[in-house]
């Protein structure tokens, strides 16, 4: 439950961000909600985050996401979502999507065949650029639609392929990766990791004693390994989309 300024400033930062793709500054949400000081916006949007509502983006200005809407607003729309991950450039091979990764929610396409479970529209976060680190861009780029058995529990989101580092574990470049939204894998999982709170990347999670790995299935790249404080799992692969 939103208190109504909490409502009012949601959905003028949701307005915004329709209208010309970019947040609205802080002086601008102050004179919006004719508020006294920028420590009430600051207070709101605290606690809209705490919320699930929105999410900050970090080592970025005016970095303000809406993850989901209320669902007197949007009704079905919020069931499976966090990102509204929105676009993440990034890489699968050495480097990556920078910035904390969270799903948005998914929703369900009414089907013809009243037989057929409906399918499921999931956000596309972006590119991830195998092999060549490059700073991660979220915003959310578009949706698609996958049967509802690929992503059967949890929130998940979608993540465009460029790049040629994981070829042996059969993701090529173009192709489109689902990922569930995790924070935890088991040795041989292919995840998604945020490295440094900076760089993301898709690789195969593994341990090495006291550190992690990341291991590209590609032998021209090679096997990265970091202390475990320097890397957070974001998610783990469960489906791929290719198109011919």
């Amino acid at each position: 439950m939103l208190t109504r300024k909490q409502h009012e400033l949601l959905m003028f930062i949701h307005e915004r961000l329709k209208e010309s793709g970019i947040p609205p500054s802080f002086d601008e949400m102050k004179e919006a909600l004719d508020l006294a000081s920028k420590s009430g916006i600051h207070r709101l949007i605290t606690a809209l985050e705490e919320r699930g509502f929105i999410r900050r983006l970090p080592n970025r200005a005016r970095a303000l996401e809406v993850l989901r809407l209320p669902d007197s607003i949007a009704p079905g729309l919020n069931a499976a979502r966090k990102f509204s991950p929105s676009v993440i450039q990034g890489s699968l091979g050495q480097g990556g999507l920078g910035r904390q990764i969270k799903p948005a929610a998914s929703s369900r396409t009414p089907s013809n065949d009243d037989d057929a479970a409906p399918a499921v529209s999931i956000p596309v976060m972006g590119r991830i650029a195998a092999g060549v680190p490059i700073d991660a861009i979220q915003h959310q780029t578009h949706t698609i639609t996958v049967p509802p058995d690929m992503i059967a529990g949890g929130e998940h989101y979608a993540l465009e392929v460029k790049g040629d580092s994981m070829i042996e574990a059969g993701i090529f470049d173009g192709d489109t990766v689902i990922i569930r939204n995790a924070n935890t894998a088991s040795p041989g999982e292919i995840v998604v990791a945020l490295v440094d709170d900076e760089e993301a990347t898709l690789k195969r999670f593994r341990r090495k004693g006291a550190s992690i790995a990341l291991e590209a299935a590609n032998p021209a790249y090679e096997t990265r390994i970091f202390g475990p404080d320097r890397v957070k799992v974001q998610g783990k692969l469960v489906g791929l989309i290719r198109r011919y």
